[in-house]
């Protein structure tokens, strides 16, 4: 399967769908190169020739989460799916407000990362620089709007998951690579989208 690339932000119901899709299906061996790529819904709410959120110290506490998830993803990799799920659970299975540093440590700190050197390292800006130009380049490069964006060369899919994979790897794995075969088999294909959903 070739490399793909997924956007995420943790406050997306529909993101955390996909990538406990991801994430299961790699803690299962499956052999996708797959790059996590931060994108900030903040900045979708900017006004045109706004401060982006990146320079704005009034919406720091939005990005410390992503920031965090940054910092697990490169320096705390062998942690990166536990921690990257822990996050997404907190904000959408246990109501938590993520813009306050003490929950994400806390949850950092429980997934088996030292919540406070991540934290510290996030106070550098340098995971913020990283943010701002994985936004900018999916902005620039693939058009990407929203989360989770699958990107496969230089075709980008916003794709919405209804359900999440409930530690069915078999599911997880065909849905996740279903996704990138189709991107890749169709590239002619616009737009699928169920008229409705049988629940």
């Amino acid at each position: 399967m070739k490399p793909f690339s997924v956007t995420w932000d943790y406050r997306c119901p529909f993101a955390r769908n996909a990538h406990e899709h991801l994430i299961t299906g790699l803690a299962d061996g499956a052999d996708w190169d797959v790059t996590f790529l931060p994108f900030t819904l903040s900045q979708g709410h900017v006004p045109d020739g706004g401060i982006p959120v990146w320079d704005d110290p009034a919406k720091f506490a939005d990005l410390v989460a992503l920031a965090a998830g940054v910092v697990v993803r490169d320096q705390y990799p062998e942690r990166f799916g536990s921690v990257h799920l822990a996050l997404f659970s907190a904000r959408h299975d246990e109501g938590l407000d993520l813009r306050h540093r003490e929950v994400v440590a806390r949850v950092l700190d429980a997934a088996g990362v030292p919540g406070d050197k991540v934290l510290a390292e996030v106070d550098t800006g340098g995971p913020i620089a990283d943010i701002r130009d994985a936004h900018r380049k999916a902005l620039d490069d693939w058009s990407v709007f929203g989360v989770p964006t699958f990107i496969v060369d230089d075709r980008a899919v916003f794709v919405r998951l209804m359900s999440r994979p409930q530690g069915d790897a078999t599911l997880a794995r065909r849905t996740v690579e279903g996704i990138v075969r189709l991107m890749d088999d169709q590239p002619d294909l616009n737009e699928f989208k169920y008229t409705t959903l049988s629940r």
